[in-house]
């Protein structure tokens, strides 16, 4: 069954919504800056028993957002942002539940075995959620790194996703052409992976009503879970209510 989950998008150490495909050292296009900390929001999902949902670091200026929000929700949480062999650890002791991770696994467009290996030596399968984060290519969608800047060679297909499965316990994966957009999701891409995916996964990439919940539950049958973020009422939106959301999960669980 699809469920919806919370997230915690983090920039400049303030909670953002920002459109994904504009992120770089510059700044990106922002749909949305909150007034309240991040521990406000892991609050208010703490209040409705809301799990499973990912606090992410976008860029630098972060940790001290995040770890208030894994603090306040803990062990109910996941974060990536910059998670290496290094650091881990140290997110997972602040409360995070897993720890979410793209970049590091990746040298020079290419996926690299031996960091996975490293990374999953610390925080074994468990703890461990694998970003395939991606963008349309010609054959299908790549995953991309760095931000969702740079396409990588690695595609999101049926081989790499029972490959990598291995590693971990679930995937998160933004769509990152159509994230922030309000526009509609990647139906394709949630079609595919309800059919080929062997853990649990959650889409996250322009989610726009309600009805795009309920899209997500009839592609993947149930499979995909599905985080709304810009739409939201709580970070501004006007095409989603954060209490349908609830409600929605309390009859599907």
């Amino acid at each position: 069954m699809t469920l919806f989950r919370p997230c915690i998008d983090l920039h400049e150490g303030k909670v953002k919504q920002i459109v994904g495909g504009t992120l770089n050292d510059q700044g990106a296009k922002t749909n949305f800056v909150s007034e309240k900390n991040s521990d406000y929001f892991a609050d208010l999902y703490k209040s409705y028993n809301l799990t499973g949902g990912h606090v992410i670091g976008l860029g630098p200026g972060n940790e001290t957002a995040a770890k208030l929000a894994l603090a306040t929700w803990r062990g109910k949480l996941q974060y990536g942002g910059g998670i290496n062999p290094d650091n881990a650890k140290d997110y997972l002791d602040a409360g995070a539940e897993k720890v979410i991770v793209t970049s590091y696994i990746f040298d020079n467009k290419e996926l690299s075995l031996e960091k996975l290996k490293n990374l999953h030596k610390i925080v074994g399968s468990e703890q461990l959620v694998l970003d395939l984060s991606c963008r349309k290519v010609e054959s299908g969608w790549a995953i991309a790194t760095n931000r969702w800047q740079t396409v990588t060679s690695t595609l999101v297909n049926q081989d790499t996703l029972e490959d990598l499965s291995q590693w971990c316990s679930e995937f998160l994966i933004h769509a990152a052409d159509v994230e922030g957009l309000q526009q509609g999701i990647d139906s394709e891409l949630v079609q595919f992976l309800g059919k080929h995916c062997p853990i649990p996964v959650t889409y996250a990439g322009g989610a726009s009503s309600m009805k795009d919940l309920e899209m997500v539950d009839e592609l993947s049958n149930g499979k995909v879970d599905l985080t709304i973020g810009s739409a939201l009422d709580i970070f501004g939106g006007s095409g989603v209510k954060f209490k349908d959301c609830v409600e929605w999960n309390q009859q599907k669980q």
